[in-house]
């Protein structure tokens, strides 16, 4: 056994990073090998709701002529439907219809935005914490204005006319919170990762893995610098080995998290003075094992006691 810190290496042959060449003719088979792992998944999660294939495959014609008009273009020129065509393999009408077609943006539920955030700045601000670095009850109200309470967290981090009882009553809803005896509000989690609501798991689900999706394909185009992107691979394991891993995966994951919201919290605070900055970060930590699922489809390219991932 060994375990495995392999990035995902850049491979610029296939795609200058510039976008100046269509696309070659004969794609890859080790990118090809790669997107069937990652979409092998996908398809499970579509079937499971229905989602057939000519619905994905409308969707993914869209997204072909969208990713080629706004990222692929030349010298800053705007597209040609004849170059986009091209580039994609979609029928000219097709691209015609698509460009003049409006782009839908699903927005993220109410809930996610502001609830993330105050959840973010209660687990960035010392005071706010316990010193193991876990979040503190707070009061539901506070007579005080020396003591921070859970309505003034909400009234500090959202708009006025957000009542704080129906924050904390979504949140009690999805499993994030609960009041304690003492009606202090207890964080059940150590961040925004809800136990019910599919929407807002939907959105998380999408906004993470497009961006951990994001940060491979910026490293396979051989753009620098690249991200960090390691994992740890171990087969051969017991179901009590697993369960112990989880654990440990689970500790060190939200001890990594909080780190990083405290100095994100802390660098945003300072930018906001900033008129230039526009710019967006998104830091994660997941855990996987396949005791939960059947076993998977055989990898005749990986060694069959450990291997590497991106």
């Amino acid at each position: 056994m060994y375990v495995g810190f392999f990035p995902t290496l850049g491979y610029t042959a296939a795609m200058p990073s510039q976008h100046k060449t269509p696309l070659p003719p004969s794609p890859s088979p080790v990118i090809l090998g790669a997107l069937e792992k990652i979409l092998r998944p996908l398809v499970r999660l579509m079937l499971a709701h229905q989602l057939t294939y000519p619905q994905i495959s409308a969707l993914l014609k869209q997204l072909y002529v969208s990713v080629a008009e706004d990222e692929f273009q030349v010298d800053q020129k705007r597209q040609s439907d004849s170059r986009i065509n091209l580039l994609t393999g979609v029928h000219r009408k097709d691209v015609k219809r698509l460009r003049n077609e409006p782009a839908a943006h699903a927005a993220p539920p109410g809930s996610v935005s502001l609830g993330a955030r105050i959840i973010g700045h209660w687990l960035g601000t010392e005071s706010l914490l316990d010193k193991d670095g876990t979040p503190r009850p707070l009061p539901l109200k506070s007579e005080s204005d020396d003591v921070v309470s859970f309505e003034s967290l909400v009234f500090a981090i959202g708009r006025q006319d957000i009542r704080p009882r129906v924050i904390l009553d979504e949140w009690q809803r999805l499993g994030v919170a609960h009041l304690d005896d003492e009606n202090r509000v207890v964080l059940n989690t150590g961040a925004f990762t809800p136990d019910k609501g599919f929407e807002e798991k939907a959105y998380f689900f999408g906004r993470n893995i497009q961006d951990h999706i994001s940060a491979g394909t910026h490293n396979l185009l051989g753009n620098k610098p690249s991200y960090f992107d390691r994992s740890v691979y171990y087969d051969g394991l017991s179901a009590s080995s697993i369960g112990k891993l989880t654990e440990l995966a689970d500790k060190l994951g939200m001890t990594a998290l909080r780190e990083m919201n405290k100095a994100a919290l802390s660098l945003q605070k300072q930018d906001s003075k900033s008129p230039e900055a526009p710019f967006r970060m998104n830091f994660g930590v997941f855990n996987f094992n396949n005791s939960y699922q059947g076993p998977e489809p055989a990898d005749n390219a990986a060694p069959s006691r450990s291997t590497s991932d991106e």
